[in-house]
């Protein structure tokens, strides 16, 4: 047996085999062919069948994810119907001989050299596109089954690492947990798994390629994987992996009740979720709302600036689906860790300090009234709030204000309706807007606390850079104390404050967050029950445990 350690991103088991997760290799052959026409013949066979998958794709795309993520594999469709495109890879085979892959792989390849030259942002960011495609193309030319990189039966997938975008795409009934070399647990990846409820382990050094099809167990309590576990061990984590989902059938019978402390104190459960495509798991796991839609997961899946009418669809139906309960939208939060190639953001030294979020949209107006028309005509379908992130100051609210009502006249001018009670609130997630929570809360319907954020620029600790885990502190008193003076000042000027980063569905957090005041807890959709039991089982008339 093989022990293996990490850190962990959820405290679970996952028992079965590993599935070695690895980008496909393309072995393609340069030499040249006799007779082109067999070749010709091969590559339209292989783009039709590349068309077709994309067509599935877009299907299944829409039905899990809506029609804004699925728009990608539509584009991809139809890039297989341009002329020009084909035309540059059957040249190569005709006129230099080539087989039908190398015409393929380059032909693609000079096709996407051209959109990555041009100037303009939205043809450079259709680059990328053309190479996913080419290698659909390439993948049937070669005979290679891309739906044997995750397997055909439920594993435990291991892998160097995982991009966001890569772990939505996965088949998500076929995941037993996750195992990655590399990641932080305050990355994108790690809030996915928590989200999907999926035990997962990062920062495993000893990953080896000789553990794929090899039976294991992965153990979230004790942050590590056994490979090729001991019967006693099996039999042990078994049992636990069996009371776990005893515990879980027995949450849901806490569905119906109110989040209610054993003194009589309520506080409300929201969900964060990052799209229409969550709206699902806020209706099963019986929240009360949405604290925190992340809006810029409608751009992030996007090959294009998402226009207005796409966007107000993405929100309607949001909206529509939970009425008559509160929906938060925050404002696009772009930048840092989160970076579009359509949106030609510069490199920056500190990206987490530079341009992103709410310093985008004010100085990119016409990009920022487009989300801000969407949502606005979206509000007549159910209970809006929009929040808009990274704020610093009174007059970065005024002027968002300003723009907002911009946009109501505009909409009044054309004759198109919207909500007369729209809650408009702000993120509290930098120390200088905790410090100047009192000027602020004068400004707002609410305050959000976005703790992850917080954290990271209170504590001057990267949350993406793993190094930096053993010196972060999610604890640390200092953000204790702007948590605690950001909710009296909301209370002071008659608004609520709630909190939506990570810390909100933190166990051990949650009588401190009651007893400091706190309005409302917004979370992942997998841990509004847990939650709701810890809340009840709360007496505030007791003085706090030390």
């Amino acid at each position: 047996m093989q022990v293996a350690t990490g850190t962990s991103i959820l405290n679970g088991i996952a028992i079965g085999k590993i599935k070695i997760y690895k980008a496909p290799v393309y072995k393609i052959d340069d030499s040249l062919v006799n007779d082109p026409i067999p070749e010709l013949k091969r590559f339209e066979d292989a783009r039709v069948k590349a068309q077709d998958q994309q067509n599935v794709l877009y299907e299944k795309a829409v039905d899990s994810a809506g029609e804004d993520s699925a728009a990608i594999f539509q584009f991809h469709a139809d890039m297989l119907d341009d002329d020009d495109l084909l035309d540059a890879v059957k040249t190569i085979i005709v006129d230099q001989h080539h087989t039908a892959e190398y015409a393929a792989k380059q032909g693609f390849a000079n096709v996407a050299e051209m959109f990555k030259e041009m100037d303009d942002p939205y043809f450079q960011a259709r680059s990328a596109d053309v190479i996913d495609v080419g290698n659909a193309v390439i993948e049937y030319l070669l005979g290679i089954d891309t739906t044997s990189l995750q397997g055909t039966e439920p594993t435990i997938l291991v892998a160097e690492d995982l991009a966001p975008s890569e772990t939505v795409k996965l088949d998500k009934s076929l995941l037993l947990g996750m195992i990655t070399r590399e990641g932080s647990s305050n990355s994108h990846t790690a809030i996915l798994a928590r989200s999907m409820n999926l035990p997962a382990l990062i920062q495993c050094k000893q990953i080896s390629d000789d553990w794929d099809g090899k039976f294991a167990i992965l153990d979230g309590y004790n942050s590590c994987v056994y490979i090729d576990p001991t019967q006693d061990l099996i039999d042990s984590l078994t049992a636990k992996h069996n009371e776990d989902l005893r515990k879980e059938a027995l949450l849901q019978e806490l569905k119906g009740k109110t989040n209610t402390t054993i003194d009589g104190k309520t506080i409300k459960v929201f969900a964060n979720i990052g799209g229409p495509s969550d709206v699902g798991a806020v209706q099963q796991n019986d929240a009360e709302g949405v604290g925190l839609f992340r809006s810029e997961f409608v751009y992030l899946n996007s090959p294009e600036d998402p226009s207005e009418e796409t966007q107000f669809l993405a929100y309607k139906r949001v909206l529509e689906t939970l009425a008559p309960k509160l929906v938060v939208i925050r404002t696009c939060d772009i930048g840092a860790d989160k970076t579009i190639d359509y949106m030609d953001l510069d490199k920056e030294v500190n990206p987490a300090l530079g341009y992103r979020a709410i310093r985008i949209c004010l100085t990119r107006k016409d990009f920022f009234k487009r989300q801000l028309r969407a949502l606005l005509r979206a509000s007549v379908y159910g209970n809006l709030g929009i929040m808009f992130p990274m704020i610093i100051s009174v007059r970065e609210v005024r002027e968002c204000k300003e723009i907002l009502a911009e946009c109501k006249r505009e909409l009044e001018n054309e004759g198109q309706k919207y909500s007369d009670i729209i809650q408009v609130g702000i993120m509290i997630e930098t120390p200088a807007a905790a410090l100047c929570a009192d000027e602020l809360a004068s400004e707002v319907d609410f305050f959000s606390l976005g703790t992850n954020d917080l954290t990271q620029y209170t504590c001057a600790i990267d949350r993406q850079n793993a190094k930096l885990e053993p010196f972060a502190d999610t604890h640390h008193p200092a953000v204790m104390k702007e948590i605690k003076m950001t909710i009296d000042a909301a209370h002071r000027h008659g608004i609520w404050a709630g909190i939506c980063g990570e810390l909100g569905a933190d166990p051990t957090l949650t009588e401190t967050f009651l007893r400091m005041g706190v309005d409302e807890l917004s979370v992942n959709a997998k841990s509004v029950l847990p939650l709701r039991k810890k809340i009840r089982s709360i007496d505030l008339s007791k003085p706090a445990q030390s």
